[in-house]
């Protein structure tokens, strides 16, 4: 079962002894031609960089670093639409575990392939994430496996460590906006601002699409949604969960829904001005960004590029504007 206790700043500073063993600190660019289109001052964190090209890893290799040798020994199992899936299977080849990862039908192929190139066990299973995780979880149970929840505490510490690289940058940012799937990114966000700027506003993105976090913070219980049918894959949950509603809750600031057209504009945006590439949720923030150019203008405004893993056929589309 994942832990329910919520992860402290003291926490994140630990994770990052672990992370800084495996990965560099990502560039924060405040690239020119961005912040001139948006109006304000916009600094990009750019983890679409690290080595399975999304943010997620710090929190696998986290919480991968925490398992007794019993556990490792008999594996760990997670579902996953990609990027937390790939950070699992990096962290269980960095310390010698064996992971099967659940990923729903039609999940980014070129997500599935780096999953069992990094050696995970992929079995596609139901037609969205919360099927292929519900298959995971009774699998675990069946097999003795060790379940890894997408925002268990470690992982929530663990994507932290990129909020610290931002803030101990550019410690005086006006806003903060970051994407959110399950929520283990926002949340971290949150708490680091909290513990080191409380005058900083984190303003979570979802999209319009998938909106069950959105709905959940806001009506204050969990809540689901029928569909998830978004192209940003990392955004794609129907269901609401626990923790991480209960941190939002209490810390976020506030909440925005982005259309799949916003996404794509966004992803075009980034890759003139910031010459960067990102995936769906990676452009959400920015997306956000867009939208919300009236109340960020004049600002100091930190964008999370969450994750950069987008196929060449999706991007060609959307450059091609189909």
């Amino acid at each position: 079962m994942s832990d329910p206790r919520e992860p402290t700043i003291a926490d994140i500073y630990q994770a990052r002894k672990v992370v800084s063993r495996f990965l560099r600190p990502t560039p924060l660019l405040e690239p020119f031609a961005l912040s001139r289109a948006l109006g304000f001052e916009a600094w990009l964190k750019c983890d679409n960089l690290q080595p399975v090209g999304a943010f997620k890893v710090r929190g696998g290799l986290n919480l991968v670093s925490q398992l007794d040798p019993s556990e490792r020994r008999r594996g760990v199992i997670t579902a996953s639409t990609g990027n937390h899936g790939q950070s699992i299977a990096y962290a269980a080849r960095a310390f010698g575990c064996k992971a099967t990862i659940a990923a729903p039908e039609g999940a980014n192929p070129f997500k599935v392939a780096a999953m069992r190139q990094l050696g995970a066990d992929v079995v596609i299973h139901g037609r969205d994430f919360d099927e292929a995780r519900e298959w995971a979880e009774t699998t675990a149970g069946r097999e003795g496996l060790r379940y890894v929840h997408a925002c268990e505490p470690p992982l929530i510490a663990g994507v932290a460590t990129a909020f610290l690289e931002v803030l101990e940058e550019v410690p005086d940012l006006d806003y903060l906006l970051v994407p959110i799937g399950g929520g283990s990114g926002c949340c971290a966000a949150c708490i680091v601002a909290t513990a080191l700027n409380p005058s900083l506003k984190v303003i979570g993105v979802q999209a319009e699409r998938a909106p069950a976090v959105y709905r959940s913070w806001r009506e204050g219980r969990l809540m689901a949604t029928e569909n998830c049918d978004t192209f940003a894959d990392g955004l794609a949950t129907r269901v609401a969960q626990d923790l991480p509603l209960r941190i939002l809750r209490r810390l976020l600031t506030n909440m925005v829904l982005v259309s799949e057209e916003e996404m794509r504009e966004a992803i075009v945006l980034l890759l003139e001005t910031a010459h960067q590439v990102a995936e769906g949720a990676g452009a959400a923030a920015t997306a956000a960004a867009m939208k919300l150019r009236g109340q960020l203008e004049g600002r100091r405004v930190g964008l999370m590029l969450s994750g950069g893993n987008i196929t060449g056929e999706v991007l060609r589309q959307i450059l091609a504007g189909k």
